[in-house]
């Protein structure tokens, strides 16, 4: 396999094959000679983590493709102290530079001076001594301070932090003491975040829609009491079941409001109080501001569990072992979980206070044991790794066949019968991984993928076993089973006989006859279920009809029969007679050869692939694989020519590079173009679609796939609605959607309004289907 290297200084990436069981060690070696980075310079880092030398790849879990962040160590140069500049010029320079540095410091002293200095007296609305209501930046809520001292604000700032006040900001700034807090510091708000504190309660009855008040809420507990905010009311109402206020609640120093808030206390709903200039105040409006208001406020429970209740044994509360609230003295706090244990209940109990000023719970504590010092080494993994497993002296880790998919195909469900939409016959993926990213046929090793009570969905033809025969439109396949895998090993001899079961009962059951333990033919054999078909390039040395590298999809076939027989093996086998069924000309034919250069079907070749004869002397390649890979390499260098991504110079060819000369340009049929047209909603979506043809149909569908996808559910739009904004979404997501009373686009958030029409785009949804036909079962 191969992953990318990305320098975090440049951006720059490099490809480097390697392997899955490789050490970390030694891949740092590969990054030198690709990088020019020594390997004590690299910090190399994955999903967050940094790769040590002991482990190996597999144990970061590192796939095909994945990319590997490198960072660069900087060696700082040590500072020789014994060239110190000593000579008079040096000396007067720090001398003056002292005095500067004396000079500043005074004049900062005397400007934090000057702030200090009372400002009292240029406050229009407060003085010192009124009790108000400031704006918490903690809990983003409003408390009844006191204000103890008016200064003037160093820096202030024009911006209004508070858009909802009705007063902007004096540049000043009021010290208060929250009531009822004597243990908090002193808090500094600036005037949009004081006024004057709420004393009128405001009946229920002559609470009306539209009012600004002040309620207690809870975020998190809507049930239960929480801290008090602005609430907008948007409904009153009185039923059966009994009062409810309905409103939005502004919460946050930011002012976020959570929309249509079921409000549960309506005892206490505080009338808010405008501001007053100190010269419009009258005596009983001074006496009001100046006294310390009687009723207070409830707040917030400490413990929803236990309600506060000092007499209960709360574990939430009290100690996590026993849930006692006494002896505070001889309880102990996490520094961790932040939860208290008395010292006689931990195990062992403890006589006296740990002298660590940090002390750590049972379960928060780490093993001293497992703590790696600084300088030490990780300890060797415990995963099994195929290396470790494995007593094979080949790297199965480098093959393409042990990496993971990178995507999954979503068009259809994976229990398809028929043709995947967009995937045509011929078309050619160098990789088995490929083809089961792309749904042809899912599974990455085995031959068959059906299921024992539905039928087979697609089979590979790959020369596996000796008993196969292949005749192009007609073939005789061998099913599976009667071998032993065990070992790790990915083929073997026959050793017993195979049984009608699993996946040799799910390809009898796409004959169009009743299940027989002896066998059956088809009475009707166009009438069973379809499979698709592809061959492999290993088949080529028993069959002219196989590719020369790769695999090649090559259409339906139907099971014409099935029966059991004794193979070359002298064990029973169960034989399947497979007759082609496809609209599509076969690719070994001439008239399909032509469709496949009409289409601009051509070997697909993973990202960033770099073939083996690249990386590898081909005198050190084994002879059996030599011609593969230098073809590999031919295909490759080819498929990068066409992209433009290596000159000819670059190829060391000095000729034009011959995959240049093929020029591949896909026409849109009249049905599809007069569906496309007809979508004038989307019609600079289809504009961009459209400049894909020139690479070939199957650049032109994998484009429409990834611009007509839905953001909700990852597919294919179905039953589409086009928004206002441009955005095409599933009607069954946007129902969804808003259900959840979410009435805005999942794409850019436009609001779209309650009673948004839900009109399916038509025109769209029926060029989809002529595009992907298909592409809507099961949904």
């Amino acid at each position: 396999m191969y992953v990318q290297v990305r320098m975090m200084d440049t951006g720059v990436s490099v490809t480097i094959p390697t392997s899955r069981t490789m050490v970390v060690k030694e891949f740092k070696k590969l990054v030198e000679e690709k990088c020019n980075v020594s390997p004590d310079k690299q910090r190399l880092f994955f999903a967050g983590k940094q790769l040590e030398d002991q482990y190996r790849l597999f144990d970061y879990n590192i796939n095909i493709n994945d990319v590997i962040q490198l960072m660069i160590k900087v060696v700082v140069p040590e500072i020789n102290k014994s060239n110190k500049p000593n000579s008079k010029d040096t000396i007067k320079a720090k001398k003056e530079k002292t005095n500067t540095d004396v000079s500043t410091t005074s004049s900062a002293i005397d400007q934090d001076t000057a702030v200090e200095e009372d400002a009292s007296t240029e406050s229009k609305y407060f003085k010192i001594g009124d009790y108000v209501d400031i704006k918490d930046y903690h809990y983003g809520s409003w408390f009844i301070a006191k204000v103890i001292k008016i200064k003037k604000d160093p820096a202030p700032s024009h911006q209004n932090n508070n858009p909802k006040s009705p007063v902007e900001n004096d540049g000043l700034i009021y010290v208060t003491e929250i009531d009822g807090c004597p243990e908090e510091p002193p808090t500094e708000v600036q005037l949009q975040e004081v006024r004057p504190h709420a004393y009128k309660i405001l009946p229920f009855t002559e609470l009306k829609p539209g009012e600004h008040v002040l309620m207690n809420y809870n975020a998190e507990y809507p049930k239960e009491r929480g801290y008090w905010y602005d609430v907008l009311v948007k409904e009153v109402k009185t039923t059966r079941k009994g009062r409810a206020v309905v409103g939005d609640v502004s919460v946050g120093a930011d002012n976020a409001v959570l929309n249509n808030c079921q409000l549960m206390f309506l005892d206490d709903i505080f009338q808010l109080e405008p501001y007053k200039l100190l010269s419009e105040r009258t005596a009983e409006d001074d006496e009001i501001m100046q006294t310390k208001p009687t009723t207070e406020r409830a707040g917030a429970l400490f413990c929803i569990k236990c309600k506060d209740d000092d007499d209960k044994n709360c574990k939430d509360c009290g100690c996590r072992v026993c849930g006692g609230k006494d002896n505070d003295d001889k309880q102990l706090m996490c520094d961790e979980c932040n939860h208290p244990y008395h010292m006689t209940c931990l195990d062992p109990p403890l006589t006296e206070l740990p002298e660590d000023d940090d002390w750590y719970c049972p379960s928060c504590k780490n093993d001293e044991n497992e703590i790696v010092k600084a300088g030490g080494k990780l300890k060797k993994s415990k995963k099994n790794t195929p290396a470790m497993t494995s007593t094979s002296t080949r790297d199965w880790g480098k093959g393409m066949a042990c990496v993971g998919r990178t995507k999954k195909c979503n068009i259809v469900p994976s229990n398809h019968f028929g043709p995947i939409p967009g995937v045509e016959v011929g078309t050619s993926w160098l990789f088995r991984v490929q083809v089961s990213e792309a749904g042809i046929h899912r599974p990455p090793v085995g031959g068959i993928h059906g299921r024992d009570n539905q039928g087979a969905f697609s089979i590979v033809l790959s020369g596996g076993y000796e008993d196969d025969v292949d005749n192009g439109d007609e073939f005789l396949y061998t099913g599976s089973g009667g071998r032993d895998l065990s070992g790790n090993k990915r083929t073997a001899l026959q050793s017993c006989d195979q049984q009608l079961t699993r996946y040799n009962r799910a390809l009898a059951l796409n004959c169009n006859a009743k299940i027989d333990e002896k066998g059956a033919t088809a009475a009707d054999w166009k009438n069973g279920k379809p499979v698709r078909v592809v061959r492999n390039y290993k088949l080529s040395k028993h069959s002219k009809y196989a590719p020369e590298t790769g695999n090649r999809y090559d259409g339906l076939y139907k099971v014409v029969k099935y029966y059991p027989e004794c193979g070359l093996s002298g064990f029973k086998v169960w034989r399947f007679v497979l007759r082609r069924d496809d609209p599509a000309p076969a690719p070994w034919t001439e008239e399909g050869k032509k469709r496949m250069a009409q289409l601009g079907l051509k070997t697909i070749i993973p990202e960033n692939y770099i073939p083996v004869a690249v990386n590898e002397p081909k005198n050190k390649l084994p002879g059996s694989k030599r011609k593969r890979a230098l073809k590999e390499a031919e295909i490759v260098e080819n498929e990068q020519c066409k992209s433009g991504s290596v000159s000819a110079q670059e190829s060391g060819d000095d000729q034009e590079c011959p995959g240049k000369k093929l020029k591949i340009q896909y026409e849109l049929e009249e049905e599809a173009t007069a569906l496309i047209s007809a979508d004038t909603a989307n019609k600079k979506y289809w504009d961009d679609c459209k400049e894909m043809l020139e690479k070939g149909k199957k650049a032109f569908l994998d484009r429409v796939e990834e611009t007509f996808l839905c953001i909700c559910c990852q597919e294919i739009v179905f039953e589409p609605i086009t928004t206002d904004c441009s955005h095409n979404i599933c009607k069954d997501c946007l129902k969804r959607s808003f259900s959840a009373q979410v009435y805005q686009c999942p794409s850019c958030r436009a609001e779209l309004g309650k009673n948004y029409p839900m009109d399916v785009n038509s025109n769209l949804a029926d060029t989809l289907l002529y595009l992907f036909p298909g592409y809507n079962a099961d949904r």
